[in-house]
């Protein structure tokens, strides 16, 4: 399990990658609230926007997450727990004012990138016209 990185995955390195040509500046991997033991991949502290990119197997995607067969009640109550704590992180940043956008790993960099930046138009947030 150490090979399993917690954070700069792919999908999310492209998406800051997409994120970044846009003109579009952020933390990453940074807590959107500092009493809250939680942090986002990508977060735009002024417009309060939290972007999450989860992955498939460790957060239940609906479309590709398979059970494991070897220690399944352990997998199944593992997964369930992230989930859990997925809602419960959703709502307490919603009740802060924040918004919240959670994009699975194998959703293409494009369509992720036209989430993040609906919800910074939400937020009166656009990004930099190129040169």
């Amino acid at each position: 399990m150490r090979a399993n990185q917690g954070r700069d995955t792919k999908p999310e390195l492209l998406l800051r990658s997409r994120l970044y040509q846009r003109g579009l500046r952020y933390r990453v991997s940074a807590r959107p609230l500092p009493t809250l033991r939680r942090t986002a991949d990508i977060v735009f502290p002024r417009a309060k926007v939290a972007v999450f990119v989860d992955g498939c197997f460790w957060h239940g995607c609906p479309e590709h997450h398979r059970p494991s067969r070897s220690n399944a009640t352990f997998w199944r109550d593992k997964i369930e727990g992230n989930r859990a704590r997925d809602r419960e992180t959703n709502t307490v940043l919603r009740s802060e004012g924040w918004a919240v956008v959670r994009v699975w790993e194998h959703v293409e960099a494009a369509e992720a990138v036209d989430l993040v930046l609906a919800a910074l138009a939400e937020r009166g947030v656009a990004p930099r016209e190129s040169p």
